[in-house]
């Protein structure tokens, strides 16, 4: 769990980038969809397969989104308003927003779940994929800011640029295969929870589920 950084550098840090699935929230929003059509299991076994870089993130998300229509979008957003939230995400993004980070949430899941919980969890800015919705139900369409592979790094490096902060002033934080392209642009790179994947490209890791223990390490 050491970081690379010295307690003279920790004050450089300007942004913090977290993921949303199994990182500020317990658990993957697709995954409690899916249970309300019977078909969990499947679309779980999927979910980990991508996250643990088997499987094309891009291919995986459309595969999963099409196994979910038909399913109402009231409860959609019924699941989506009632996610269990990370133990310490509330208080740790407090504490960077104070140290003086902004602080954004960037994810492969949906905008009925992360635009929800910002103001619930305190975070600046979210960016992830709109599920397509039709006479009430899922299509099973999607599209959005974070549909491939590379979509968390590209976003990262173009925030970077409009607020002008460097890699080594960037903190990211994630757990699987989908957040390795973020990892690329940020001087510390926070495994949380994570997949073996993202664990090798880490410099600080996270194995309890609760977020204030990364405080501990900056």
């Amino acid at each position: 769990m050491a970081t690379l950084y010295t307690k003279e550098r920790k004050f450089m840090l300007k942004l913090a980038v977290f993921d949303f699935d199994s990182t500020l929230m317990d658990g993957e929003t697709i995954d409690f969809f899916a249970q309300e059509l019977g078909i969990g299991e499947e679309v779980a076994r999927i979910t980990e397969e991508a996250m643990s870089g088997r499987l094309d993130f891009f291919e995986s998300l459309q595969e999963r989104v099409g196994l979910l229509k038909g399913l109402d979008y009231e409860i959609v957003e019924k699941i989506s308003h009632n996610l269990p939230y990370m133990p310490g995400a509330i208080e740790t993004i407090a504490e960077l927003k104070k140290r003086g980070l902004k602080v954004v949430c960037f994810s492969g899941g949906f905008r009925t779940a992360t635009s929800y919980a910002k103001d619930i969890l305190g975070y600046d800015a979210d960016f992830s994929n709109a599920l397509h919705v039709k006479d009430g139900k899922l299509t099973g369409l999607v599209g959005g800011d974070m549909m491939f592979n590379f979509s968390k790094g590209d976003m990262l490096v173009r925030l970077q640029n409009i607020l002008g902060v460097s890699a080594e002033e960037t903190l990211v934080c994630g757990d699987g295969a989908n957040d390795l392209s973020m990892f690329a642009h940020a001087g510390t790179r926070v495994a949380f929870c994570a997949r073996e994947i993202l664990q090798k490209e880490a410099n600080i890791i996270i194995g309890e589920k609760d977020l204030s223990l990364i405080l501990d390490q900056l």
